[in-house]
Formats: structure tokens, C-alpha cells, sequence
């Protein structure tokens, strides 16, 4: 876990976010940063939050869903947390594996219609 603490500016350029996302996982509790006056600083735990959200989303997780997670790694552990974690991602791939099964299908009628199209040309 990272251990120095890191500022607004710095945390948004580290996890390459936009500073009004960055409020917005405050405003809805993913992160609580340090206050010094306006100032804020990211601590080692809200780095490591932080990690953890980006994964989340890069896997398509809805940011309740990693509350969630969040949630049940902080207060039950790691059992409950990896149990928590093995069942959201069988939902998830689940959810990839039609996304993707929809957009073969796609991309195979877009083929079709292009060499169809094509083949009139000649």
C-alpha cells in the first residue's frame, strides 16, 4: 500500500482522472481524504481505494458494486471479501461474455452487408 500521502492535483494525475471524478467518489464516500484547510491529501488507504476503484471500473463494475466490495474488505475480512469478489466477477464475466457475443454478431451482419455491398460494385 502506498504510504505517502498525495494531493488533489497529484491523486488526479497519478490515477489519470478528471478532478470532478475525483469529488465524485468522495461525494459518494469511496474516498475521505485528509483536510487541511480546503487542502486535501490522499492518504495510503485511500490509495490503495483508489487502485481498487480503477480495476473495478476497467472490469466494468457499476461503482456500487465496489462499494460494496469496498465495504465487506473493510469490515468481514478476507474470506467474506474474496467470496464477495468471486461471485461479482462470475457476474461480470458473464455480462463481458454477452457483450462480446453481441458484438460478433454485429461485427458478422457489418462484414456481410460491406462484402455484399462490395461484390455489386464489380
Amino acid at each position: 500500500m502506498p504510504t505517502s500521502r498525495l494531493s488533489f492535483k497529484e491523486m488526479c494525475a497519478r490515477y489519470d482522472v478528471t478532478p470532478r471524478t475525483l469529488r465524485y467518489y468522495e461525494y459518494i464516500e469511496l474516498l475521505s481524504p485528509e483536510r487541511e484547510g480546503r487542502a486535501r491529501f490522499y492518504s495510503g488507504r485511500d490509495q490503495a481505494r483508489m487502485t481498487l476503484i480503477m480495476r473495478g471500473r476497467r472490469f466494468g463494475f457499476a461503482l456500487e458494486d465496489i462499494r460494496q466490495w469496498l465495504l465487506i474488505y473493510e469490515k468481514e475480512g478476507t474470506a467474506a471479501q474474496m467470496q464477495a469478489w468471486v461471485e461479482l466477477a462470475d457476474r461480470q464475466m458473464k455480462e463481458l461474455a454477452e457483450q462480446r457475443r453481441q458484438l460478433e454478431e454485429t461485427m458478422d451482419e457489418l462484414q456481410r452487408l460491406r462484402d455484399e455491398t462490395a461484390a455489386s460494385l464489380r
